[in-house]
Formats: C-alpha cells, structure tokens, sequence
C-alpha cells in the first residue's frame, strides 16, 4: 500500500506549484518608438495591432520620433533608465517593462520576443501563498504535477497489479524483473507514441482559435467527468474495463507468464501491454490531450517538445514503477488504495477545469516565461 505521505506530497504540490481558480494579472504596456519612413517600424506596428487583437487588454504606446522632439526626449530618459546605447536612434525601439529589442525582423523572430516579454512577469493569486511571479511557476513544475496525477488512474494499474500477483509465484528471480519491466516500458513508450501523435496533430493545425476552443471544451468535460467520477465512484476502481474483459485479459497473463518458451512470454507481455494502454486511453485520453497542447500554446523548441513529453510520461509511470521495485524486492504484492484514485480524479478534474477555463478566456496564462 502506497503510504499517505506520497499523496499528501502530491497535494502540497498542487496547492503550491498551480494557480487556483482566482488569477489576478496585468499585462504591461509596450512603448513603441518609430520613425516615419521605416519599413521595419511599419513591419513591426502591423504585427502590434495583431498583437492587441489578440490580447485586448494590452495598451501599445506609439512614439513616432522624426517630427516630435517630446518623444524624442522619452526615447532619450528611456535608454537612460534602461542604460541603453541608442546613438543614431535606432528604429524601431520597442520596450516592454524593463526589457528592451532594438530593431524588427520579422514576426516569428522579433515578434515572438516582444510576445514572451509581455509574460515575463506576471502577478498571479495562488491558495495559501498569495501574490506570486507567475515566471517561478514553471512548465517543468506543472508537467511533474500533471503527470503524477494521470498516474494515479486505477485504469493504469489493474493490469500491473495482476501480472505482479502471477510473477511473485515464479522462482526465476530474473525473469520476473524482466517480464514486469517490458511491461512497464511498453506500457510508458505506447503512451510517448499517443502524446507525441496528439502533439503532432496541434502542430499541424497550429495555433488556430477554434483549435484551443475545441480542447478548452473538452478540457471542461474531462474535468467535469472526473469530478463527477470522484462523487459516484466510492470504491475508485476503473469503470472502463468491465469484469469480463478483465477477466480475459488475467488468463492471458497467467497463460503468457506459464510459457517455458522466455523468448515467446516477453513477446506476449509486450504484445498484451500495447492493448492494455489501448484500452485504457478511453479513460485516460483527457489530460494527455490538453497537456499537448498547453505545449503547443508555449511555442517551444521541437526538442522540448519531446522532452517534457518524457518528463510527464517518467512521473506518469512513477507509481507503477515505484509498486513494481517493492513487490520485487519484498516479494509481496503492493498496490495503490482506491480512495488515492479517488482523489487524483477530484484534483485531475480540478485542473482540467482550470486549464480548460484558461484556454476559453485567457490562453496567455498558460504560457509559461
């Protein structure tokens, strides 16, 4: 039995590492210094009024500064206070808080940078904590929590549960370590396949509103469900396998475990693996799909991407591991008790609901400084 300790861990994590439902922010302003005649001034205004479109509570400073000497002045005090170099007076000259970017390439370049500078620092209400800079919120921080709540699914444990009963009653030390790893790691690198094909999906149809509309929604039903889950289902058991498919699949895991052929038995586990975590994505497709693609609304290198995927899937995997090392090296079957599913489905719907709330009315929020 998992003690109480790790879900209390786990809750301390929520309430202090995610935003609670109240969030309190303000956007700063952006003071935008352009010359009449620039090409690189209009470049840059056009992607700015894109820029309010898309964030309406966003005020946009313009300072033209060929003609109005005041403004030449405020370019002056701001390179000042900012001790910046602007001999010449450099065009344009875009200053965000105490952040700075002389010149405009283009929107996915420089464009992207002012965006980021605009969440740099924000000032959001966490429970118990108060005021804190949402920049010490980190993506990492919220991945490590998201994935220890998918993990504790009792969809994504019965089937372990089992195999490890069958296991404990071999004398081969060495294969039951073998056996239950492939199982364990099929399991993690079927679930890597199924969120990197949810991550490819929000690349390819890019950050399109209707898009984070749709998931916003669905983010909200999954929650909804889970809270709802948490209210009816008493025991915390898996709804989504019934008794006869269970069933069915137990006496495949006692015939597989029985072969003398080892070669043949890791085939099978690997090959039973993959359509456990097929079915369990019934119950379990929620959180990986709007995680996907809270990455997608942070426009991260491809190589993050992948990375903090691994990261989720590692602490999404960590109980089954953590079960599976104990009843190895104890030899007695250990398990996670029902009412931690319980509450994992209460605190997985309460995040689901917050994230889907953001992506409806405030998708800036959830992208990460």
């Amino acid at each position: 039995m998992i003690k109480k300790g790790g879900f209390l861990l786990l809750l301390v994590s929520f309430f202090l590492f995610f935003r609670g439902p109240v969030l309190a922010t303000t956007l700063p302003e952006v003071d935008f210094f352009w010359a009449e005649g620039c090409p690189h001034c209009h470049d840059e205004s056009v992607f700015l009024e894109k820029l309010e479109d898309k964030y309406p509570d966003l005020a946009v400073n313009a300072y033209e500064i060929s003609k109005n000497q005041q403004n030449v002045k405020l370019l002056v005090d701001t390179a000042k206070r900012l001790d910046v170099d602007i001999s010449g007076f450099p065009t344009p000259f875009t200053v965000v808080g105490d952040q700075y970017v002389i010149g405009f390439l283009n929107e996915e370049t420089t464009g992207a940078t002012i965006e980021k500078m605009l969440f740099g620092s924000k000032s959001i209400s966490l429970p118990i904590l108060g005021d804190v800079d949402s920049k010490n919120v980190s993506l990492p921080v919220l991945t490590v929590v998201v994935g220890l709540l998918d993990g504790f699914n009792p969809c994504a444990m019965w089937a372990l549960l089992f195999l490890i009963t069958l296991l404990l009653g071999m004398k081969d030390r060495k294969k039951m370590w073998i056996l239950g790893l492939a199982f364990i790691i099929t399991s993690g690198l079927i679930y890597f396949v199924l969120m990197s094909a949810w991550l490819n999906v929000f690349l390819l149809l890019g950050f399109v509103s209707w898009v984070r509309i749709v998931i916003g929604l669905v983010a909200l039903a999954a929650g909804g469900y889970n809270v709802r889950d948490y209210l009816i289902n008493k025991d915390g058991t898996c709804k989504v396998t019934e008794n006869e498919k269970r069933k069915n699949i137990f006496e495949r895991l006692k015939r597989i475990t029985e072969r003398k052929e080892f070669v043949l038995a890791v085939g099978g586990i690997i090959l039973l693996a993959v359509a456990v975590n097929m079915v369990e994505l019934v119950c379990s497709a929620g959180l990986p799909a709007v995680y996907t693609q809270l990455l997608v609304l942070n426009n991260l290198p491809s190589w993050q991407y992948y990375f903090y995927i691994l990261l989720y899937i590692i602490f999404f995997m960590l109980d089954d591991i953590l079960v599976f090392i104990i009843a190895m090296t104890t030899l007695k079957a250990v398990g996670v008790n029902g009412k931690y599913s319980r509450f994992s489905h209460l605190f997985g719907g309460v995040i689901m609901i917050i994230i889907g709330v953001l992506m409806l009315f405030k998708p800036e929020l959830l992208m990460f400084g």
